[in-house]
């Protein structure tokens, strides 16, 4: 297929503001559709006359008004100019006209806005002036970190009050942990294809993000050997329990193998246990096998309701000074009264019950994907929050995403989980909790089934 480019005689300085209007407007008339591989820098640059820096200036300034989007290695495709500006994925929409099975979620029902409604009314209840008024201590106040000690050993990991730092959730844990243990340059591996935040906080955080072969069980311990003889690996990120995006489960065999290589080469770990609550016969974390150097984590947002956002991280008592000095150059401290909040429903019940609920309503929605998914190539588990969904020859996922979104249905990307040096990979993950709607939303994956049946054909717009 010949790939459009501009006429030189029509670029006129500067030759990159010009040589975005000519390619914006080639976007628009259709002569660069939707899905269109376009040329890398240099084999553009050569046929036009003019530097490969000046067609990466182009190509960023395309990037930035999300009209074409790539990565190194993988190539530059044209997104749909006429969807929204935003990524499916950082899109939050309620139960309107998208079908939005994007976003990692947990499943709700009335029961959940009755109980919040009664924790909010109740929250002014014994809540002593610490609560809202002390500024310290910044890893947590005292009572909220033992509540989180209770809450991590229904979680298999026992571990005293004082070495539980309070988080705003997950993410913030993350952020913390990778800043307390690196510099910029060093390098973090995990599996090639991985929690996509993980992606971005080692691009800020100016780390070197490595992907690694993986199989069913996760990240492959000869993949983690051969990395960390060859290379000065700093930090292992593995999500052992239900990864995100790939939904593997990762054996105890596996766990303790990885932990093996982790100290023979003295790498640290580490755990995201956001979605770990959710399994009920799950392993014990890494965290136990190897509390030297894993940095554990685990949160609400995933298991109960997701405004929640107290998090629970567990360090080796070497690390703690420098995980607290992060905490308090980013947030000061975790907010005490969503702390408050969580520390109750703990402590009353409440969070255990809102945890067998959700696993009884994902086992219902996993039949659902294994009624409509039957035949396709996907993965998934029955108390995960998503699954994925591997595309069959012919579809690459930008086409996908957007004939899906034309549809009027969202599903996240391959793209942002993808490390530096992953190979391109045709695949969506979508989400189980879109809708809260179960006919509506197996009318979303039955839509979204039949797209495979037959070749992309070009999306068109009604003018």
């Amino acid at each position: 297929m010949t790939i459009w480019i501009p006429n030189r005689d029509e670029l006129s300085r500067p030759i990159h503001t010009s040589l975005v209007s000519a390619m914006k407007d080639a976007i628009a008339d259709g002569r660069l559709a939707v899905g269109t591989q376009l040329l890398p820098h240099r084999t553009l640059a050569h046929k036009l006359g003019i530097s490969v820096h000046t067609v990466g200036k182009a190509y960023d300034e395309l990037k930035r008004q999300r009209l074409i989007d790539g990565h190194v290695g993988r190539g530059t495709y044209v997104l749909d100019p006429n969807l929204s500006s935003s990524q499916p994925y950082l899109m939050e929409r309620g139960d309107g006209e998208i079908i939005d099975l994007s976003i990692s979620r947990p499943l709700f029902n009335s029961v959940h806005i009755e109980t919040m409604e009664s924790a909010l009314k109740s929250l002014p209840d014994a809540l002593d002036h610490d609560t809202y008024l002390a500024c310290r201590p910044n890893v947590g106040l005292r009572k909220h970190r033992e509540a989180g000690a209770n809450w991590l050993a229904g979680c298999h990991l026992e571990v005293g009050a004082d070495s539980v730092i309070m988080t705003n959730g997950v993410t913030h844990g993350m952020a913390i942990a990778l800043a307390a243990i690196t510099r910029p340059g060093e390098i973090v591996v995990a599996e090639s294809i991985v929690h996509h935040l993980m992606v971005s906080l080692c691009s800020y955080l100016g780390l070197r993000l490595q992907g690694l072969e993986y199989d069913e069980e996760g990240v492959r311990p000869d993949a983690f050997e051969d990395a960390c003889r060859n290379h000065e690996v700093k930090v292992y990120f593995s999500v052992p329990t239900i990864a995100n995006p790939l939904t593997t489960m990762m054996s105890m065999e596996r766990r303790k193998e990885l932990v093996r290589i982790a100290r023979k080469y003295d790498v640290l770990i580490i755990e995201d246990e956001a979605w770990g609550p959710l399994i009920k016969d799950r392993p014990d974390p890494i965290a136990t096998l190897a509390p030297e150097r894993t940095i554990y984590l685990t949160s609400f947002t995933k298991c109960t309701v997701p405004g929640l956002r107290t998090g629970y991280l567990v360090a080796p008592d070497s690390l703690i000074p420098a995980i607290t000095g992060r905490l308090v150059a980013f947030s000061w401290m975790a907010t005490p009264l969503i702390s408050e909040l969580a520390s109750r429903w703990i402590m009353d019940g409440t969070a255990d019950q809102l945890v067998r609920w959700q696993q009884d309503a994902l086992s219902e929605r996993y039949k659902i994907v294994e009624e409509e998914m039957g035949g396709l190539n996907w993965r998934g588990h029955p108390n995960s929050l998503h699954f994925w969904l591997d595309l069959p020859a012919g579809w690459d996922t930008a086409t996908y995403v957007n004939h899906a979104r034309s549809l009027g249905i969202a599903v996240a990307p391959t793209q942002p989980f993808l490390t530096p040096n992953s190979p391109a990979t045709n695949a969506v993950r979508i989400a189980v909790a879109g809708t809260r709607d179960p006919k509506r939303f197996r009318r979303g994956l039955s839509a979204i089934r039949n797209l495979l049946r037959r070749p992309p054909e070009p999306i068109t717009h009604t003018l």
